[in-house]
């Protein structure tokens, strides 16, 4: 017996304010005040008139089948906004009016942010997404479906639609998504299997998920027009709203001697600036305590230190908020390893300069910081091992010292020029020094404008900036070349320049702490300068504890493999490489966590989506629906309103007043002009 689709699967109506439908009432009221017009005029039967009603008798039929399309568009025209008003949706559409496809290929958005909720609503976007899907699909009988998820990139069959929602392969996940790499597998299957087929694209529109600027999207478009038969694209949009939600992210981790630092973000996705007060649980080594803290805006940066015990020299844990609108963005994972002492290598001769630094590199031993002073004439080669900064206040390095220092900053060294005393022509990354000039005779040059959210003088976590216009020199000397410039004396010539490696960084100063120089040896810009080089050029020692979900780092190495050790959550063995959470690989321990781009709130704009399926049969389906229950939707208010612009301007051009002829008959005993 053949398959019937059942009257419920089929497209139908429903209306997001029916009250608003008791305004088509209001279509009635053109027809009230036409009757009560005809009521007002009472006939009255004139003898010497009916010559005049026979001459217009032939005339009578098109004046009133006029009158009745002017009241029809008007009461159309008011019973088409009051419809519009009621926000109708069409449902069960994703799968309607296009003819039963061979093949549907469902690429799957199963980044982090689908577990968000639409606001009032309970069901994370991903489980509505599969079940619009599944929904569609009943209908479709015969229809071969294939998955290509995000998370895996691997296309594979499943055997009937209501599995969807059961499968590993559909689960959530704590990865981001490239949604261009996806069409792009799917371009490379069609191509392999041919058939009438359709290609369903189910995501929240984040931006970062579909990278519109990729050049991919060029070869995207490219390969599905070249298919013998091209394939329709139906996109699935489940953004819209979401439901009050924290995110909680780890900006960095780092061992301190006996204490573990946390970098930490608290952000939220409403423009409330309503203080909210969170109970912030810390768990080390199975060790919990909660402390409280207080989001006054939509984002707050502090640190947290963690005590370590002396009996553990290593250890994982995570810090975490209350569950609200996405579950998978309010935990972030960190691990450790024994401490280790941080050594800085300083190159300057002796003299005041070398003193101050050697001072601000490792004050007192901070933090088991140690300094080692190295004279730039003895220097015939450069040991970077297990050093994490390098101050340089010497002519910049040529030859193998300059060979070490690119392989240092390569792997994820901090090398920080100052602008040296004697003159050289020598030069290191496209970068030399000018000239010293001077200023002049009782003027300063002072430092005007830096960047306050990135590079060495950037604002502190709790947004405090660093007192950077204080600093005045009489004499400097400018970097030229290549590097990026983050701050400006007050003339526009730069004091702060970076040239950028593959994992290090190398920073130029136009001037050195001496004060025949300028006044740099103050603690004011020196010392957070100097530990926020230390601290960077260390942490590419604690990277080795810390990786996304989803990067190289995070896959167990060849001969490795990989246990989960926390008990975070509900962890799904079958998904556990997709997981955020603490990961052994052989003898190592990842803390794995969600990458940063799923924390990026901004949504991909709908012309920007339509330009990215440009040549291609594409439909567009918003669906901001709340409940598994309910079906895929498509909004037709905007159809309404366009059909009522066209009854009321259909009404404006049958109100027009005919045009008068050109020669006017005289009236019955009137003589004509001469």
């Amino acid at each position: 017996m053949p398959h019937r689709p059942s009257a419920e699967k089929r497209p139908h109506m429903s209306f997001l304010q029916p009250l608003l439908l008791w305004g088509l009432l209001a279509a009635a009221i053109p027809v009230i005040i036409h009757l009560l017009n005809r009521r007002r005029h009472k006939t009255v039967m004139w003898a010497a008139m009916q010559f005049l009603l026979k001459a217009t008798r032939e005339s009578r039929g098109k004046k009133r089948l006029r009158h009745i399309l002017i009241l029809t568009c008007r009461a159309l025209g008011v019973a088409a906004l009051a419809t519009a008003a009621a926000r109708p949706l069409l449902s069960n559409v994703l799968g309607w009016g296009s003819g039963k496809p061979d093949l549907v290929v469902l690429l799957l958005d199963r980044s982090a942010s689908m577990e968000a909720t639409p606001r009032n609503g309970t069901v994370p976007r991903r489980e509505l997404a599969l079940e619009r899907v599944k929904s569609a699909l009943a209908d479709l009988e015969g229809t071969r479906l294939v998955l290509i998820d995000s998370a895996s990139s691997q296309p594979q069959d499943v055997p009937s639609p209501g599995v969807l929602t059961t499968i590993s392969s559909t689960a959530a996940t704590d990865t981001s998504a490239d949604l261009s790499t996806l069409a792009s597998r799917a371009a490379e299957f069609l191509s392999e299997t041919p058939g009438r087929a359709e290609v369903w694209i189910a995501s929240d529109m984040q931006s970062t998920s579909w990278q519109p600027q990729n050049d991919r999207w060029t070869s995207v478009r490219a390969a599905l027009s070249s298919l013998p038969e091209k394939p329709k694209v139906r996109v699935i949009s489940l953004g819209g709203e979401a439901s009050p939600n924290q995110a909680i992210r780890l900006l960095s981790s780092r061992r301190a001697g006996a204490q573990l630092v946390l970098d930490i973000e608290i952000t939220r996705n409403d423009d409330t600036s309503t203080p909210v007060n969170l109970p912030l649980t810390a768990t080390l080594n199975g060790v919990r305590s909660t402390s409280n803290v207080t989001l006054a805006g939509q984002n707050f940066r502090f640190r947290k230190t963690l005590p370590i015990p002396a009996n553990e020299d290593s250890g994982h844990g995570w810090i975490s908020i209350p569950g609200d609108g996405n579950l998978r963005d309010n935990v972030a994972f960190f691990a450790y390893g024994p401490a280790r002492t941080v050594k800085s290598l300083l190159v300057a001769p002796p003299g005041e300069a070398a003193d101050y630094l050697a001072i601000a590199a490792a004050p007192g031993g901070h933090h088991g910081q140690t300094i080692e002073r190295i004279d730039p004439a003895q220097i015939a080669r450069l040991d970077t091992e297990g050093v994490a900064a390098i101050f340089w206040a010497a002519p910049l390095p040529t030859g193998q010292v300059a060979e070490s220092l690119v392989r240092f900053l390569t792997e994820g060294g901090q090398v920080l020029f100052f602008a040296p005393s004697a003159e050289s022509d020598a030069t290191f990354a496209a970068m030399k020094w000018s000239p010293v000039t001077e200023s002049e005779d009782g003027k300063y040059f002072i430092l005007d404008s830096w960047d306050h959210d990135d590079g060495l003088l950037r604002d502190g976590l709790d947004g405090t900036p660093v007192p950077a216009d204080r600093l005045k020199a009489v004499k400097r000397r400018l970097p030229d070349g290549e590097g990026t410039t983050l701050a400006r004396w007050d003339d526009g010539r730069p004091f702060l320049s970076r040239r950028v490696f593959d994992r290090g960084t190398a920073w130029f100063i136009s001037s050195i702490p001496d004060y025949t120089w300028s006044n740099l040896a103050d603690a004011d810009v020196l010392l957070p300068v100097s530990q926020r080089l230390v601290v960077e050029g260390a942490q590419r020692f604690d990277t080795g504890y810390l990786a996304s979900i989803g990067s190289r780092a995070s896959q167990p190495r060849p001969g490795e493999g990989r246990l989960r050790l926390d008990d975070y959550g509900a962890p799904v063995p079958s998904n556990e490489a997709y997981e955020a959470g603490i990961h052994r690989f052989g003898e190592r321990t990842m803390a794995l966590n969600r990458p940063a781009a799923e924390d990026d709130l901004e949504l991909l704009e709908q012309d920007t989506t339509r330009s990215l399926f440009e040549g291609l049969d594409a439909t567009f389906f918003e669906d901001h629906s709340t409940s598994s229950r309910a079906n895929g939707s498509q909004p037709l208010w905007q159809a309404f309103l366009v059909a009522m612009l066209f009854l009321l301007l259909a009404e404006a051009i049958l109100c027009l007043p005919k045009k008068s002829s050109a020669t006017t008959s005289p009236l019955p005993g009137r003589p004509t002009n001469a």
